[in-house]
């Protein structure tokens, strides 16, 4: 069980929690919702959950719960630019389907 962040995600988050002044990593989620049924949750980590699962690549903590893992195993973190947009991109395995915008999955039930 894995999850990785790519160099230029890890640069990126790591400028994010140098400008915010404080901060362990980032948690990875998902909640139900969404255009496609499951939607990516992202956000700062200045405590650590009981439970949370530790994962650290290229000097940057990704902090998961149990639950969440079973639909983020082997996902990839990126950054990406492309034109006037850029932000992280989820390279998700278990996603079946992904709606348009990239921020919510599906997977298959069986």
């Amino acid at each position: 069980m894995a999850i990785t962040v790519t160099e230029t995600a890890a640069r990126h988050i790591q400028g994010q929690l140098t400008r915010r002044g404080k901060g362990l990593g980032i948690r990875l989620g998902v909640r139900t919702s969404g255009c496609s049924g499951m939607a990516y949750v992202l956000e700062f980590v200045d405590v650590v959950d009981d439970g949370d699962l530790v994962f650290e690549d290229h000097e940057v903590k990704v902090f998961i719960d149990p639950k969440s893992l079973v639909y983020l195993n082997g996902t990839e973190l990126d950054f990406v630019k492309e034109g006037l947009n850029e932000g992280l991109q989820f390279n998700n395995p278990n996603a079946a389907s992904e709606c348009g915008c990239g921020e919510s999955f599906n997977v298959d039930a069986g």
